[in-house]
């Protein structure tokens, strides 16, 4: 079955359980309509119980056995748990944290991510699993590890962070320079002198850190690829689960040697907020741009949340498809039986400890259904073209949550500010690195892009000059790439394009009043004083009002004709209202239409098939309470079979899957 293919499946620990009980276990998901399970990510003691003495039959058994009934699997590599016979022998393994305490072992991810003994016991496993399972024609794909997300600070690191700057500026006279540690006395004259910056510390030492970190796991990343693709067929895919917004390294680093992005999608406490998960879709599709799989999400309820509640009937139902229309081929649940003992034993599944389904396994049943008829018509298909996009930074990120300046600045909160009242009006979007070729868009979101690159610079007045529309919002142009500010006012090298520089800036303790052009408001947590530079065709859009003296009357939002392209200049963070109303007249502007207009909750996404163009709309209620759209063409509606038109109803957490059928 082709990557490509509609995948619904869970997470199988078949080590936990008698080996006379996997059959009913894999009636049960064939009941379920599961098509593929991931297994083995925590399993190295039961797959190498002792060092070189590998334990692989009954994992071969398990995968034949799932085989004949028509379930496929993913193989995890199981590094993420190393083993106590590992870790007794190499104690320095364990991974040791800031304040210089080791690990403990019985948890998960505790190595240390550099350490040489845990590479070579990696490289073993990993490509004794490679040589038994590579060929195996129903492992149609591996995850790496799980979840990256420990930082270790012991001394080899240390060392090894010591070489990477070593090897990366080539003198101290240039990191010196370039750090400014004339500041506080912080001038280094040998690389050893130089530490791991443990809380606050120079800002260029510290974003110099997570590039160490980035690279370290990208480096044992490497080692299993090569560990592993010498012995996989052509069809077969490597990819690792990351975790969304996780900040800990630079996601677009970490993808690149993958063949598909993946992530665990997990809401907690509360409800799916379906702008919220849909940017996390986005932002994961845009490690790759293009479709992934989502490897982990709820069955009902997790453990770990302050309120572990279920989510409420039909909702997992509505999540599963919001994953699909947003480009996931695949929904595994994690986990399909909970373990009797372990730190986990309350977490959602599929069927209970006794082995008997759980309410929410209909649930899962009807999708499985849904997902098997659907299957044909939506493989091969692939997300319509989006004319937004949205810039994501690792490193303006880190460089602002190091520095907020405001304790309520979130970076992240900010980006949503600009992707929800977009796709709010069902506007496709897309989240891609803020390195990305931007030739296909018409709009084009740099949210708080802090830390300006040439290449960067030269890619955005590329995009302006042929036309297209630029967002710049507070705090755009700061600093360099070495986390130093630039020697110019915001937004650096790109004020001419805005036409406007930052005067001065603002962490706001009170609302600030916003007047616009068509919206009044309020900026909130920060505000920026604009200033027109000479000879731009800058015009004010928005004005501040009276608050603390120094805004009062300022520019707080302009707009710049630029070649022949439009610039934004967005200096305040307004509140929900104004800024919908000023998204939706610059998509207006820009020529930017919904796909289908819809009421509040209702999300339209759509999907064009590959070979012939056919477009799929996939239209959800994320609310509790029917809600209706109109239809302006007929459609057959795939879910039931019926043709529809006009005013269609949709019940709550109700999902309709169209194709059209003729004009109006």
């Amino acid at each position: 079955m082709s990557r490509t293919a509609l995948h619904l499946g869970a997470a199988f620990y078949p080590e936990h359980w008698p080996e006379e009980r996997w059959p009913e276990d894999i009636h049960l998901m064939r009941e379920a309509g599961l098509t593929v399970v991931r297994m083995g990510e925590f399993a190295w003691s039961s797959l190498e119980p002792s060092s070189g003495e590998f334990h692989f039959e009954w994992l071969e058994r398990a995968i034949s056995l799932l085989a004949d009934t028509g379930i496929l699997t993913v193989l995890g590599t199981p590094t993420a748990a190393p083993p106590a016979w590992l870790t007794q022998a190499y104690p320095e393994i364990f991974a040791v944290d800031e304040y210089g305490r080791r690990a403990q072992h019985g948890n998960r991810c505790h190595y240390c991510v550099n350490s040489p003994a845990f590479h070579a016991a990696a490289v073993r496993i990993v490509s004794a699993m490679a040589q038994r399972f590579g060929a195996n024609p129903n492992v149609i794909g591996w995850q790496l590890d799980n979840e990256y997300n420990r930082v270790c600070y012991c001394d080899r690191c240390r060392r090894l962070f010591q070489e990477y700057l070593a090897c990366k500026y080539g003198a101290l006279d240039e990191l010196n320079r370039r750090w400014t540690t004339a500041y506080w006395s912080q001038t280094y004259s040998s690389w050893e002198q130089i530490p791991i910056p443990v809380g606050q510390h120079n800002p260029g030492l510290m974003l110099e850190f997570k590039r160490f970190v980035t690279e370290s796991y990208r480096k044992f990343q490497r080692l299993q690829l090569d560990a592993l693709r010498p012995h996989l067929r052509p069809d077969v895919w490597v990819t690792h689960n990351f975790m969304g917004w996780y900040n800990g390294y630079d996601h677009y680093v970490m993808s690149e040697e993958l063949d598909l992005a993946s992530w665990d999608w997990y809401v907690g406490s509360g409800h799916n907020d379906y702008l919220k998960s849909g940017a996390a879709h986005e932002l994961v599709r845009g490690f790759k741009r293009r479709k992934f799989w989502l490897m982990e999400t709820q069955p009902g309820c997790v453990n770990w949340s302050p309120v572990n509640n279920a989510l409420n009937r039909g909702e997992a139902r509505a999540m599963a498809w919001h994953a699909v229309a947003h480009g996931a081929d695949a929904v595994l649940y994690w986990q399909w039986r909970p373990a009797l003992n372990g730190q986990e034993q309350y977490h959602g599944s599929l069927v209970d400890q006794s082995g008997q389904p759980r309410p929410f396994y209909e649930e899962v049943r009807r999708l499985g259904e849904e997902f098997a008829g659907l299957a044909g018509l939506l493989e091969g298909s692939v997300l319509a073209p989006a004319r937004v996009a949205i810039l994501n930074c690792y490193e303006s990120r880190w460089s602002i949550e190091w520095q907020p300046h405001h304790r309520d600045f979130d970076y992240v909160a900010h980006l949503l500010h600009y992707y929800r009242p977009i796709a709010a009006r069902n506007v496709p979007v897309e989240i891609v690195s803020a390195d990305a070729p931007l030739k296909d868009y018409r709009l084009v979101i740099a949210p708080a892009l802090l830390i300006m690159t040439e290449t960067r610079v030269a890619e955005l007045k590329n995009f302006v000059a042929r036309g297209g529309r630029l967002i710049l919002t507070l705090r755009c142009g700061m600093k360099d790439e070495y986390n130093a500010l630039l020697p110019s006012r915001q937004p650096g090298p790109l004020a001419e394009l805005a036409g406007v520089e930052v005067e001065e800036y603002y962490a706001l303790a009170e609302e600030v009043p916003v007047k616009g052009n068509w919206f009044s408001g309020v900026s909130r947590l920060w505000a920026e004083r604009l200033k027109k530079r000479e000879n731009s065709y800058t015009t004010p859009i928005a004005r501040y009002g009276p608050s603390n003296g120094w805004l009062d009357e300022q520019l707080a939002i302009t707009v710049n004709a630029w070649r022949t392209g439009l610039v934004y200049y967005v200096g305040a963070y307004l509140d929900d209202a104004a800024q919908q109303a000023f998204i939706d007249r610059v998509l207006l502007v820009a020529g930017i239409r919904p796909i289908l207009e819809a009421p509040p909750g209702v999300e339209v996404r759509k999907l064009v098939k590959a070979e012939g163009g056919e477009e799929i709309f996939v239209v959800i209620n994320h609310t509790t309470t029917e809600q209706g759209i109109n239809l302006p063409w007929p459609a057959r509606e795939h879910l039931s079979g019926f043709t529809i038109k006009g005013d269609v109803r949709l019940a709550p957490y109700g999902v309709i899957v169209l194709t059209r059928t003729g004009d109006t």
